[in-house]
């Protein structure tokens, strides 16, 4: 690999880091490597996405009973 890229971590992060490494045997770059790569592959699918447009309602809080400024 060619590239480096250098990040901050907090300390909670790179103690799970170094102890997931340390237990797996699994180096930290590997961890990280794989871990973007999954990213990658879930191309912003996050699970709560498939909720959105699920929702039934007013499209604007305002029009709700108890809202209105009439």
């Amino acid at each position: 690999m060619s590239h480096t890229l250098t990040i901050r971590l907090t300390e909670e992060l790179l103690s799970w880091l170094k102890e997931t490494s340390r237990q797996t045997g699994v180096p930290m770059g590997k961890l990280v490597r794989d871990q973007l790569e999954t990213a990658k592959a879930s191309r912003g699918k996050q699970r709560f996405m498939r909720h959105v447009g699920a929702l039934s309602g007013p499209p604007d809080l305002s029009s709700r009973k108890g809202y209105s400024r009439k």
